[in-house]
């Protein structure tokens, strides 16, 4: 097996092959902190975790970096509105950021360079660009020259001469250029500003990303990645800075996830139709907003509505179901020993493959969940025997846990009460039945459903589950 990824750069898949064999170095840009982060920083957030997970599943250490912008406009206009400081602001969405990372069961990252902490590193990369004759000061700015790097343009496949900016690129008569960008900005009255060999100021928003990657994983990263919005000007600007400074390509390997359309309109904060990960964590389970985010290939937009979260929910739902009963069974069972039945082997040598040939098909989630669903189908048959064997069970159970680790499309049950104490109540309920005290059974009963705990006649008897 070997895994392809599509790269913008040259706009086809490609066989990954890291720089240093069994390690992957990995760079994705991470959210400007200056508020709640929304479904579109979710989504970014939950595909280059499985990314990182896929590549660990394949014997990779990956060493994986995603950065926060803690100082710009935005940040400083939302000091003035919240009456505050620029670093208190960002220390409250910075730890608003973990909390929904938490809350969508993604690990921390390697990394999480922040800007204000490198402010040595950007100064020098920029006084590093100004020798080698790409950056020039003028009225208290430093731009990037852009027309002395050639390739400016190669990742978004633009020509220089033709390109097309945004919002972010303002007509500025200190340029020499009008596609010049700027690399240090001088401080205006009030705001909060550090010295440089120009005068006191702050970064641009381009520079930040080019000095940390090189200072925490070297010149060339494995895999850079980000949204898509992010390929211009912002990963083009990279390319630029970087490669004018290392002479060597600033990423092997460029991702980029498509964007979140929400009931099929493009997400934008002038339709003021953006969804924040804090309340739809109130809304629906993690794994349901994980598995939402999978089941969509990550180059291809992707539809956010009532309905496809439902969907997820219920799709999620039954993934649990098999694997609570997998798990009761097995625990009925216990543990006996003995060899895996040649069938059951054969079907879970097929699946784990379908499971991986389709990640390593450019990570393919949506095909790689319909593993995961095959996984049920033969596990509810298998189930179905009156007699299993631990060895199938625990087979099965091996097999999902290898997929889930790279998803985490379900959660081991957890509730206030301790399993073993679950455990003895349901016991004790059953005793009460058996004994016709139905007061004690329905106290029972009732302490589990305020716990979130439903009860289940199966055939090896009660079984319980989270609602």
């Amino acid at each position: 097996m070997t895994l392809h990824i599509y790269n913008t750069l040259t706009r086809k898949k490609e066989e990954f092959v890291s720089q240093e064999p069994g390690k992957a170095k990995v760079y994705v840009c991470g959210p400007t902190v200056y508020g709640y982060i929304h479904i579109g920083n979710a989504r970014p957030m939950i595909f280059f975790d499985v990314v990182r997970s896929y590549l660990e599943n394949q014997k990779y250490d990956v060493n994986y970096v995603v950065n926060f912008t803690d100082v710009d406009d935005k940040l400083i206009r939302k000091a003035e509105e919240m009456k505050t400081t620029v670093p208190e602001v960002a220390e409250t969405f910075i730890k608003a950021y973990y909390e929904d990372l938490d809350g969508l069961g993604i690990p921390r990252a390697t990394s999480n360079p922040r800007v204000t902490e490198n402010m040595t590193i950007i100064i020098d990369f920029i006084k590093e660009l100004e020798r080698k004759g790409y950056a020039y000061e003028s009225g208290g700015d430093v731009f990037y020259r852009t027309g002395k790097f050639e390739d400016y343009g190669k990742l978004s496949h633009q020509n220089l001469d033709e390109l097309q900016y945004g919002i972010r690129i303002n007509v500025d008569e200190r340029k020499e250029n009008p596609q010049d960008f700027v690399l240090w900005k001088a401080a205006k009255p009030g705001e909060i500003y550090w010295s440089s060999p120009w005068g006191d100021g702050r970064p641009g928003w381009h520079i930040e990303c080019s000095a940390m990657a090189r200072d925490l994983l070297g010149d060339t990263l494995d895999i850079h990645g980000g949204g898509q919005d992010l390929q211009f000007p912002h990963h083009e600007c990279e390319v630029a800075q970087s490669e004018a400074v290392t002479g060597k390509p600033l990423a092997k390997y460029w991702m980029h996830n498509g964007f979140i359309n929400i009931s099929g309109e493009k997400m934008s904060k002038s339709l003021g139709n953006g969804v924040l990960v804090k309340d739809l964590r109130n809304m629906y389970k993690r794994e349901a907003i994980r598995y939402f985010m999978l089941s969509s290939h990550y180059r291809n937009p992707l539809n956010f509505s009532e309905e496809t979260m439902e969907q997820a929910e219920k799709s999620v739902e039954r993934i649990a179901n098999a694997v609570g009963n997998l798990n009761h069974r097995l625990q009925a069972v216990g543990d006996t020993g003995g060899e895996v039945s040649p069938e059951l082997k054969e079907r879970l040598v097929e699946i784990r493959q379908l499971f991986h040939d389709k990640m390593q098909d450019d990570f393919n989630t949506p095909d790689a969940i319909t593993a995961v669903f095959e996984w049920v189908n033969e596990v509810n048959a298998l189930l179905k025997h009156s007699v299993v064997s631990s060895a199938d069970l625990l087979a099965a159970k091996a097999l999902f846990d290898e997929m889930n680790g790279v998803l985490r499309i379900y959660t081991e049950e957890s509730t206030e009460l301790p399993s073993e104490d679950i455990e003895r109540l349901v016991a004790e309920r059953t005793e009460a039945r058996k004994n016709k005290n139905w007061a004690r059974a329905d106290e029972i009963r009732d302490l589990l459903d305020a716990q979130g705990i439903v009860l289940e006649d199966t055939p090896q008897g009660m079984r319980w589950r989270r609602k």
